[in-house]
This record gives C-alpha cells, sequence and structure tokens, in this order.
C-alpha cells in the first residue's frame, strides 16, 4: 500500500489529509475507502501473484492500483461513467494498468471469467448470484453485506466441489451497490 501514492486519488482540498485513515469523496456520491479499509478487504482476499481478480466498483481506482502492486492481474467494472472516465484517464499516468470496463457490477464480467478473486467495493444488500458462478473453485470473493447503515464484511469461500462457505468479519459502512444498469 506505500508504494500508491493515494493524495493521486484525492481532489486537491483533501491533499493534506490524503493519508489519515478516513475516506474521502470522490465524486457522483461516492467514496474512496480509508486505507484501513483497503489494507482489511486486500487481506481477507489472500492474493497471489498472477491471479485474476475482479473488483466490482473501481471509484478512484485506488483499491486497484493496491491489488495490481500486490501482483495480480486486475479486471475492474464500475457503473458511474463519469468516476470511470476520470480513472481510466488517471491509471495509465501514474503507472497502472489495469482492465478497466463501464458497466453493471451486479454482472460482472462472465467474458473473463472465471475468476480466482472478486471483490466488491460497495454495500451489497446480498452477493448477487452471477459473481459467485463467475468465482473459481477454490476462489475467494469479499464484500460488504448488509443495510445501508452499517454491513459486515464477508469472504465466500467456493470448495473445489463448488460449495461455498461463508464467513462474517468485522462491521464497516461502504456507499450502497447499484445494479441493474450503468449509470450516466
Amino acid at each position: 500500500m506505500n508504494q500508491v501514492p493515494r493524495h493521486l486519488f484525492l481532489d486537491s482540498s483533501f491533499l493534506e489529509f490524503a493519508y489519515q485513515d478516513k475516506a474521502f469523496p470522490i465524486g457522483s456520491g461516492q467514496t474512496i475507502s480509508q486505507p484501513y479499509t483497503v489494507a482489511y478487504q486486500s487481506e481477507l482476499l489472500e492474493v497471489k501473484p498472477e491471479e485474476k481478480i475482479l473488483e466490482i466498483g473501481t471509484g478512484s481506482g485506488y483499491q486497484s492500483c493496491v491489488l495490481l502492486e500486490m501482483g495480480a492481474k486486475v479486471f475492474t467494472i464500475e457503473r458511474q461513467k463519469n468516476l470511470f472516465e476520470k480513472t481510466k484517464a488517471l491509471l495509465p499516468l501514474i503507472g497502472y494498468k489495469p482492465k478497466m470496463f463501464y458497466g453493471d457490477g451486479y454482472k460482472g464480467l462472465p467474458a473473463f471469467a472465471p475468476f480466482d478473486r472478486i471483490l466488491i467495493t460497495a454495500a451489497a444488500s446480498e452477493i448477487p448470484q452471477p459473481l459467485l458462478e463467475q468465482l473459481k473453485p477454490g476462489g475467494i470473493l469479499v464484500a460488504p453485506v448488509g443495510p445501508p447503515e452499517l454491513q459486515v464484511m464477508v469472504t465466500l469461500h467456493k470448495t473445489k466441489d463448488g460449495e461455498v462457505i461463508r464467513k462474517e468479519h468485522d462491521t464497516f459502512r461502504f456507499v450502497p451497490m447499484l445494479g441493474n444498469k450503468a449509470k450516466d
């Protein structure tokens, strides 16, 4: 995480606070997660180099860059058109090149599945079935699940025979995952 220059992902009015353990607005009603949350989710993913990760909710791209620094191959999808365009322009300028897509995260990216890991970076009321179907046997999905006020961080481990084992961890607050269509 120390390799990723967090200040480059924030509006200039927040620059002096960029390395505090706080979330900040990034536009379109979205936020960049606090560093603790990014580290927590990244640790639960148990990332190994060269693994293929699907990230739902690109946002500023900060989490994508952390995963790239961990050696992962990152596929990321964003439904807010202006955030997608801003982040797609920024990341190559600072040396990061995840595979970025504009679309509905609830549907995932079936054309690129299966994925070793899937990370949802917004509050999901439930785990979308298409994402579970895109998770490889032996894979891990990490998501904050629950109502808009407070979510439980959940890991779903898909066994080699396709069984899904759910574990619950600490509570967090995320912006809601919005589904059904991409938004301009």
